[in-house]
């Protein structure tokens, strides 16, 4: 059964965080999903804790720190510390982050509270950075898209080419134009019949989008080891030299089978990374032995039902998946 009432919401974000301490190595979502129930219990100074956590724990290796802070600049917001929030997501837009979800969430902080021109400013220097003309769009992009558009409509602007872009890319029953009408707010205070059963459509399409990207299923997820962590792993055990033999030609498979899979027509693609350490304690949970190979695609997918995917492909301007600081379209995503 899904929270609902704050006491639920503390009981889930309680619980995440007992499952956080016994698995140390997926605390940042489990931190970050608990941080969310005690958001939507009220409890924001406490998820604000969670969010410092995080950020300032030496032991903790943060993997995507712009997402924290823009969740936490959010955060504060909500609860009287504007001027902290501010400040936060200034230094966001400086550092210029690679990753379209903490462009996504401060936009969206910043036309929360009607500052629209800097939300527009959010999402247009976004694109700019992650999307190159021409290219396929990630799905994680495509909200940024989308929050462009809804940000123009708001301003009375008329469409430009990412606007078609983001007609393009929508699927829903309903237009985005419509979804993004600012007339709508009249709508949903108008007596007449007529409207609100309009209006009634136009949610109905929009929540089944929401529903949609939530229900999604788990990414098809790939298993990247980092070199060290490979180097480790055959040290230990070396009947997997079957698997794996050698590191830059795991990273060439690993694209390739990516590439292969979404020839076929499979959705939502994912990379996990994995360590030896977590490895371990996967076998030991399945009674298994490390060394069996027929253990590392389980393993892999288990990584992906605990929220660690990436989505794969990334924007061609940001990151590659591989780990180098290189951009995509100059490492593994230059064919």
């Amino acid at each position: 059964m899904r929270p609902d009432t704050p006491a639920e919401h503390i009981t889930e974000a309680e619980r995440l965080l007992r499952t956080a301490a016994q698995h140390p190595e997926d605390q940042e979502p489990l931190f970050l999903q608990a941080a969310a129930h005690l958001e939507l219990a009220g409890d924001r100074a406490r998820a604000t804790t969670l969010y410092d956590r995080l950020l300032g724990s030496p032991d903790t290796a943060v993997e995507n720190p712009h997402l924290v802070k823009a969740l936490k600049a959010a955060n504060l917001w909500e609860y009287g510390h504007e001027a902290e929030a501010r400040a936060i997501l200034d230094g966001l837009r400086t550092a210029g982050p690679l990753d379209a979800a903490a462009w996504d969430i401060a936009a969206q902080t910043l036309e929360a509270h009607d500052e629209l021109e800097s939300a527009l400013d959010f999402f247009s220097t976004a694109l700019n950075d992650l999307l190159t003309p021409g290219e396929e769009v990630p799905y994680a992009t495509r909200a940024l898209l989308t929050g462009r558009h809804r940000v123009r409509r708001l301003m009375g602007a008329g469409h430009d080419a990412w606007d078609e872009l983001a007609d393009t890319l929508h699927t829903a029953a309903v237009p985005l134009d419509e979804l993004h009408d600012p007339k709508r707010l009249w709508s949903l205070g108008s007596s007449d019949p007529g409207e609100l059963r309009a209006e009634i459509t136009r949610l109905r399409a929009e929540l089944g989008t929401y529903r949609a990207a939530l229900s999604r299923p788990f990414p098809v997820a790939v298993l990247h080891w980092p070199e060290d962590e490979l180097g480790e792993l055959l040290t230990a055990y070396p009947e997997l030299r079957r698997e794996y033999t050698g590191h830059t030609v795991h990273l060439d498979r690993l694209e390739a089978a990516l590439r292969d899979l979404r020839a076929a027509g499979t959705a939502h693609l994912g990379i996990v990374t994995g360590t030896v350490p977590s490895y371990e304690a996967f076998a030991a949970s399945e009674a298994a032995s490390p060394s069996d190979p027929d253990l590392l695609p389980q393993y892999a997918t288990t990584l992906a039902a605990r929220g660690r995917a990436v989505p794969w492909p990334p924007a061609r301007a940001a990151a590659c998946w591989c780990g180098t600081e290189r951009a995509y379209r100059d490492c593994h995503g230059t064919a």
